[in-house]
């Protein structure tokens, strides 16, 4: 299989005791990430305006920098034409439907990118791993996922996919840090605790998977995430590469004076609750 590798991101990173490049600094990670966040804002634009239909899965280890990437890319964007689905586990209802249905009714329309944090790829991870799934069920998911992904891209959706390659050792030094961190502290499900003692066991069902849906309508794209700033600005600067996207920018708005407004008497300003001002100007 031909290793698919995104191009590297534009920037600055300074330079290890061994004269290497090491991070890039954090001056230059903020300004290739806002001429980023530009262009993504012209792709939003033009695909609102052409009505192109975008699914992008993101799918990887536990703590391997998918989320702060999905918050990069959206945190610019129209949350009407770029929406971020996160589904829960199945309900016993859903359990009982054909796998892929309820997938089906997040997939985007005309003018709208639809990413998926997690997906249909469960099955071939974390229920494969964990024994969510029979043996018949993970067989048929191999087979039939080509052919789902086929289906859509012959529908009209543009389907990418990329994978958040993180090592052992760097995902080891992020739970250890979300134990300590209050604010990261509901990262660590007992599905992440689980997943870590199963490390080798969720590289063989990576492997598999790649083994039977890296298919040319729909490859996959490996990330390399053990350095979290730069695997945001690499993908992002290889989705942009993805998608033909012209810049659709409208012509700069000029705003007219405000007319002046009359008959309109304001309310006591007492009659309203306000939160209280404990920060406020000195």
């Amino acid at each position: 299989m031909t290793k698919k590798v995104a191009k590297p991101a534009n920037g600055s990173s300074e330079k290890g005791a061994n004269g290497k490049a090491g991070k890039i600094s954090l001056a230059a990670y903020e300004k290739e990430l806002m001429r980023q966040q530009i262009e993504l804002v012209k792709l939003q634009e033009w695909v609102k305006n052409t009505g192109h239909r975008v699914a992008i899965v993101f799918e990887g280890r536990d703590a391997a920098g998918k989320g702060g990437t999905i918050k990069r890319i959206t945190e610019a964007l129209n949350p009407r034409i770029c929406q971020v689905v996160a589904l829960p586990a199945p309900t016993e209802r859903e359990k009982t439907q054909w796998y892929f249905q309820r997938y089906v009714s997040h997939l985007p329309a005309a003018g709208e990118i639809i990413i998926f944090d997690r997906s249909w790829y469960n099955r071939a991870g974390v229920e494969r791993v964990m024994g969510f799934c029979t043996e018949e069920e993970y067989k048929e998911f191999m087979r039939s996922c080509p052919e789902f992904e086929r289906m859509l891209v012959r529908a009209g959706i543009q389907v990418i996919k990329y994978w958040f390659s993180v090592s052992d050792e760097e995902q080891e030094r992020r739970f250890q840090k979300r134990l300590t961190d209050p604010t990261k502290r509901w990262k660590l499900s007992p599905m992440d605790l689980e997943s870590r003692k199963r490390w080798v066991d969720y590289s063989k069902a990576k492997d598999n998977m790649f083994a039977h849906t890296d298919i040319k309508q729909a490859p996959w794209y490996v990330v390399s995430s053990d350095v979290k700033k730069h695997a945001r600005l690499n993908c992002i600067n290889h989705l942009l590469s993805l998608i033909p996207y012209e810049d659709l920018t409208p012509e700069p708005i000029e705003l007219d004076e405000r007319p002046p407004q009359r008959g309109y008497v304001r309310p006591p300003m007492d009659d309203q609750t306000f939160v209280p001002e404990i920060h406020h100007l000195v």
